[in-house]
């Protein structure tokens, strides 16, 4: 795998207990780029996001941030190589205050960034502002989908883990978190985003990689996906 990589997974076997999730896995998420990794619902993506992240440690194989192997490391170790992880269930602490859950996560990245300050982040998340007195767990879907990315910003990471930042929620407040992801692209962030749904990652990721039945099937650019019928109606379609 390239030097210049800042996650690279080779090869890796998951196991929930003695289920099998994912089989041979390998893939790499380059300096600034936007990967989604895409699939259908239980094919493997937030397992995978677990796996680099350190929740669901692989049995064989190999996952390494900017080179360093980082298999069987504690997630909060990953977390200080730099790894920023924005969970499916968004996991705000919702007797805490909007404020109160920015402060918990701030952080210097690995090699002492601190880019994201609480005053950054109400101007990068303009909504956030008015609500930082207001406890998180009385904010809407959106609102917390959020303060998630916020809250992981925090930690100043150099890559974000985002899964499944669209679901569930109402397609105008899709359209605000595609507006920010892009946002966070364009900046030169580095983002791994596992979706389900391939058309919020148009004009956002630049490449796909769709795994099936927790295989990797599929390597394109996204719009390349967009025009192959074949491989949307075998592997996306719901």
């Amino acid at each position: 795998m390239s030097g210049s990589a800042v996650f690279s997974v080779e090869d890796i076997d998951v196991f929930y207990g003695s289920s099998q999730i994912l089989f041979g896995v390998g893939f790499e998420v380059a300096q600034g780029q936007t990967m989604a990794l895409l699939g259908r619902n239980g094919a493997g993506k937030s397992t995978t996001l677990k796996a680099i992240a350190g929740l669901a440690p692989p049995r064989r194989g190999r996952i390494a941030v900017r080179g360093v192997e980082m298999q069987g490391c504690k997630p909060h170790v990953i977390a200080r190589a730099g790894v920023g992880f924005v969970p499916e269930d968004r996991q705000v602490f919702p007797e805490h205050s909007v404020e109160d859950n920015l402060t918990i996560a701030a952080k210097k990245g690995p090699n002492g960034e601190d880019y994201w300050t609480v005053a950054r982040i109400y101007e990068v998340f303009p909504l956030l502002s008015p609500l930082r007195h207001r406890q998180a767990g009385r904010l809407s879907g959106g609102e917390q989908q959020m303060l998630s990315v916020a809250r992981a910003l925090m930690g100043n990471p150099i890559a974000l883990l985002l899964d499944e930042p669209s679901e569930g929620l109402a397609p105008i407040v899709v359209q605000r978190i595609g507006e920010l992801v892009r946002h966070l692209r364009d900046t030169g962030a580095t983002i791994l985003l596992a979706e389900q749904n391939m058309h919020f990652c148009l004009g956002i990721a630049s490449d796909a990689t769709v795994i099936d039945k927790g295989q990797i099937v599929y390597r394109d650019t996204i719009q390349n996906l967009k025009a192959n019928d074949g491989v949307r109606q075998r592997y996306l379609a719901i």
